[in-house]
């Protein structure tokens, strides 16, 4: 019966992950540590094609109007990453430098790696093509005591899974 447990593979929780995401003049070792991140999605496009054939139906004069669906274009989300502030100006600086319209020179790839219960990297996906799209600071209240977060959307051109 242990053998069987162990084939069947673990779900994997949504609290144990890290984006990898490199950034130029960065001060700090890591360029960010993300509390959430929303919007990983790749979807296909349906392309209905619509003929009518020379098949006749019982007493139909004209011929079947038939339906065929095919795959079209691949299309990648925009991705939210959100994380407690800090003093670090990196993200800022990355989204001010697209604004300044080096947008080409700072396209960036990433990665979300999601682990285990034991701590082990179990799913992998690469994102390329990324540059920031919207960033935004929470609301303030002197009342409060949440953290500020710091929220970024990020456009993303390619997006697949590793492992």
């Amino acid at each position: 019966m242990t053998n069987l447990i162990n084939k069947f593979p673990e779900v994997l929780t949504n609290a144990r992950f890290y984006i990898e995401l490199k950034l130029d003049g960065s001060e700090e070792p890591v360029d960010g540590y993300f509390m959430e991140c929303k919007g990983f999605k790749i979807s296909q496009e349906v392309i209905d094609i619509c003929e009518v054939t020379p098949r006749r139906w019982g007493a139909a004069k004209t011929g079947q109007v038939v339906r065929t669906k095919i795959p079209g274009n691949v299309k990648t989300n925009n991705i939210t990453l959100r994380r407690g502030m800090t003093r670090s100006t990196t993200l800022w600086k990355w989204f001010e430098a697209v604004q300044e319209g080096n947008w080409a020179k700072q396209l960036r790839n990433g990665s979300l790696s999601i682990y285990d219960q034991a701590g082990t990297q179990q799913a992998i996906f690469q994102f390329k093509g990324a540059f920031p799209v919207s960033y935004i600071a929470s609301d303030l209240n002197s009342s409060s005591s949440d953290l500020e977060i710091e929220e970024m959307e990020i456009a993303v051109e390619i997006f697949t899974r590793q492992k």
